[in-house]
């Protein structure tokens, strides 16, 4: 196990009898946490996902879904991010002609993925990258806060309300800009604070 790092700040206030060195646990040290968290975290994401029936119905079919699909299949859409319909500017939303798309609808930001045989192993191997990045970050704040043999709950919640922030927070910027639905991103909120808790928890329990 590699040794704490100290570090000294000289214009930091100090009370009577205080250390002058403040010790931090550097990343190098917490490997263990990192990865073992990630791992809970993909195991319990697979079965919210894929056991659990919370978010089965996060997407609605499209009506005359077959038809839809094949009158889009002609256009051949690439791959990408589409807004329907899109001004080219904002002087150009209030274009009469721009205006008057945007009343008769439909309005939407649609995601064109590649067409062929559905497979989930690249965005699982991306998804576990991701638990790990957050991980790194949990880990550099608790590091950076907490000492060697910091007690359980106080590891708890640096490395837990770090986490959650990572999983979560930013899931609220589809709803307000991109219209995601709210129930969803509730949803998916509450899975970050599991996975928050889960992190925190691992932390705790492996904090050198």
């Amino acid at each position: 196990m590699l040794r704490p790092q100290a570090y000294h700040c000289p214009n930091a206030p100090r009370e009577q009898g205080s250390p002058e060195e403040t010790v931090m646990v550097p990343l190098t040290a917490l490997w263990m946490p990192i990865v073992v968290a990630a791992v809970i975290v993909f195991v319990a994401s697979s079965i919210i996902h894929m056991v659990l029936p919370v978010h089965r119905w996060d997407y609605r079919r499209l009506p005359k879904e077959d038809d839809v699909m094949a009158a889009l299949r002609r256009f051949s859409i690439p791959p990408g991010d589409y807004l329907v319909p899109c001004a080219g500017s904002p002087k150009d939303m209030n274009d009469p002609a721009f205006v008057e798309k945007m009343t008769k609808g439909p309005v939407m930001f649609a995601t064109v993925m590649p067409s062929g045989r559905p497979s989930m192993g690249p965005q699982l191997a991306q998804w576990f990258v991701y638990c790990v990045v957050v991980g790194l970050f949990a880990a550099y704040i608790a590091g950076r806060a907490l000492g060697p043999g910091a007690h359980y709950l106080a590891v708890f919640r640096f490395a837990g309300a770090t986490a959650f922030i990572g999983y979560s927070l930013a899931l609220w910027q589809n709803t307000i800009w991109y219209k995601r639905n709210w129930v969803v991103t509730f949803k998916s909120t509450i899975d970050g604070l599991v996975y928050g808790l889960l992190t925190g928890g691992t932390f705790g329990w492996l904090w050198p």
